[in-house]
């Protein structure tokens, strides 16, 4: 692994002995058609390599400046809509969970929101979840129970009281693979 100081110093060292050997030569301080940077300053120590040629002309604040601007919108564009926001839509209630490959394989559940139905083989259990795809019509979330398995759930956004619904992945050392219809059928019996 490379040094980060011993490189930056080897790099400023290096930079002036070739600005002083043109120099001494009689150059004309260019090198490929870019004029030397003879300060040792902190936007000598990037390699020009990594920043593309618009931002040197700008100058140290503005190209500071940009770099902020760029790292800033795409978070304040991500901000607008919370994450998972199509399963806020889901009404609570009863709902039924009617597997499409078994007949007659239906489930019951009663759930106070949407994002219950992400963990449908591991409603009981505390797990990590890394979102995949989150569209206004469509949600997939990759998670994992520690000591109990993972699974991925794709849900398809029909109505508020109707979704698709694909998940796999293994439970209690088993695999599952579930593709459902799910329907509300009212609210929760008391």
């Amino acid at each position: 692994m490379i040094d980060p100081i011993r490189f930056i110093a080897s790099r400023e060292h290096f930079n002036a002995k070739r600005n002083r050997r043109i120099n001494i030569e009689g150059g004309s301080g260019m090198v490929r058609g870019r004029p030397l940077l003879d300060a040792p300053d902190k936007m000598n120590r990037l390699p020009r390599r990594f920043l593309p040629p618009d931002l040197w002309s700008f100058g140290r604040m503005t190209g500071c400046a940009v770099a902020a601007f760029m790292g800033f919108v795409p978070s304040a564009l991500t901000a607008q809509r919370p994450a998972l926001a199509m399963l806020d839509r889901l009404q609570p209630g009863q709902w039924e969970v009617r597997d499409r490959e078994l007949a007659g394989g239906r489930t019951r559940l009663c759930i106070d929101n949407g994002r219950r139905l992400i963990q449908i083989r591991h409603m009981r259990d505390l797990c990590r979840s890394f979102t995949l795809q989150d569209t206004p019509d469509m949600v997939t979330v990759h998670y994992t129970c520690p000591g109990n398995g993972y699974g991925q759930t794709s849900i398809r956004f029909e109505s508020a009281q109707l979704v698709q619904l694909e998940t796999q992945g293994i439970a209690q050392s088993l695999p599952f693979n579930l593709r459902a219809e799910v329907r509300r059928l009212g609210p929760c019996p008391s």
